[in-house]
């Protein structure tokens, strides 16, 4: 077997495999030998085909597999060994010779290779960036902590409607002026998203008992799908019930916050944790500052990509054989969308080939629990989203078992962990300027 390597611009490979008879003959006459074991042919017990009828059938499909597999072995094997960076994987090249597996000799096979451009980028003091930390203000903590009371609070009866508090009506309603118009039982209201001033205005300090008579359509000029659903017709029939409607108010519903006292400490928490209004406020001041944290990280490691990516310069990649290696892996998309999407692909790429070297750079591992963290980690962010601070540790580390028991998730979570220990590194190594800001100010980076 010889195998050789032309790449005379660095980008574009041209990978040459010769296979002789010597290097395949064994291993067929095992596989058809292993076959005739097992082969049913009629007029015969199994077992006791002929071998020359095992050879008639099966010897070039087996034939077949075992030079595909010694192929592909062989190609990565050798890729591995001269430490060739290929991009994507082997496309067989126009330059291939038809070849004849139903003749014995040497069979050659030619495959262009994709070869990622050198690329020299090391980071040390000399390197600055900036790192932005989100202070914790005073709004940030009263937000949260409206957020915690909201996602506790709960529907209370009121008196009469109001807008300003977002109330619920509930009510009948019946069409007017027909003699069989609709009717329709406990129907409920929000009048603050009726769109029309004047008919909305129709209900402002409506009390359990009133009757308002309105418009339905009027209110709700141009959103058909409302409107169905709220007299529970079909939109062809809607035309029907364009005339005024009476609405009957018998209860309204106010959503009051929870109050601060220890019953929300426990819920947020855990009993007993927190006892007193000043420590709960010090609490959250403490979790939005861990909160944030991860938000400063990932700005650097935004701004880490375009540092490096000026810093290297452009990059020379093999578009045509990448372009065929994109559409291969996306046949039921097109030519046009490897087209559309090429440019941002490759701008990816180029990235992912910057932070395999400062992940060289830095001698960066994953350990066996790095990935279980990540997800562990990603979870009980998604957790405090919703004012969910105390989750159990155990109860994490079930979730995200759960989460890399699917191997898109594992690809995800180990990314992230790469991520993590990567800023950690850049944190350490780099000249860092860093500039508070406040949550606004730092959302405003983005809009950049």
């Amino acid at each position: 077997m010889k195998i050789s390597f032309k790449n005379s611009d660095k980008i574009n490979g041209l990978l040459t495999l010769t296979i002789d008879e010597a290097d395949y003959k064994e291993k067929v006459e095992k596989e058809l030998k292993n076959r005739r074991k097992t082969a049913q042919m009629p007029g015969f017990r199994p077992g006791q085909v002929p071998m020359s009828l095992i050879q008639r059938h099966y010897a070039l499909p087996v034939k077949m597999d075992i030079i595909n597999n010694m192929v592909g072995q062989e190609i990565y094997k050798y890729i591995g060994e001269k430490k060739i960076q290929m991009l994507g994987e082997p496309l067989p090249s126009d330059k291939q010779k038809p070849q004849d597996l139903e003749k014995d000799g040497p069979l050659t096979f030619v495959f262009d290779i994709a070869v990622a451009p050198e690329i020299n980028l090391t980071l040390d003091e000399n390197d600055k960036l900036k790192y932005y930390t989100i202070s914790v203000d005073d709004k940030l903590v009263e937000d949260q902590i409206s957020m915690l009371t909201a996602r506790s609070g709960k529907y209370e009866k009121a008196e009469a409607y109001s807008p300003e508090e977002r109330d619920i009506l509930k009510g009948d309603l019946r069409e007017t002026g027909k003699e069989n118009g609709l009717v329709l039982a406990d129907v409920q209201l929000m009048p603050q998203y009726i769109s029309v001033e004047e008919q909305k205005a129709l209900f402002n300090g409506a009390k359990v008992g009133d009757i308002i008579t309105w418009n339905p359509r009027k209110a709700y000029p141009e959103n058909d799908a409302e409107l169905t659903g709220l007299l529970k017709v079909k939109k062809e029939e809607l035309a029907e019930h364009e005339g005024d409607f009476t609405f009957q108010v018998t209860e309204i519903s106010r959503f009051t916050k929870h109050a601060i006292d220890q019953e929300l400490f426990d819920q947020v928490y855990g009993k007993d944790a927190v006892k007193t209004e000043e420590a709960f406020r010090k609490r959250v001041t403490d979790d939005l500052k861990k909160q944030m944290e991860p938000n400063s990280d990932f700005r650097l490691l935004t701004d880490l990509r375009e540092y490096c990516e000026k810093k290297v310069g452009e990059l020379k990649f093999p578009e045509e054989i990448l372009k065929r290696v994109m559409l291969n892996n996306n046949k039921d998309k097109g030519a046009d969308y490897v087209e559309k999407n090429f440019e941002g692909s490759i701008k990816e790429l180029g990235w992912h080939l910057m932070k395999e070297k400062l992940v060289e750079q830095f001698s960066i591992k994953l350990e066996d629990n790095d990935l279980l963290d990540a997800a562990k980690e990603a979870i009980k962010m998604q957790f405090a989203q919703y004012g969910m601070t105390n989750v159990p540790d155990e109860d994490l580390a079930q979730y995200a078992q759960n989460m890399l028991k699917e191997r898109d998730n594992v690809q995800q979570y180990a990314d992230r962990a790469i991520d993590k220990k990567l800023i950690e590194k850049v944190k350490e190594t780099v000249k860092l300027t860093k500039k508070k800001v406040t949550l606004d100010e730092f959302n405003k980076l983005y809009e950049k």
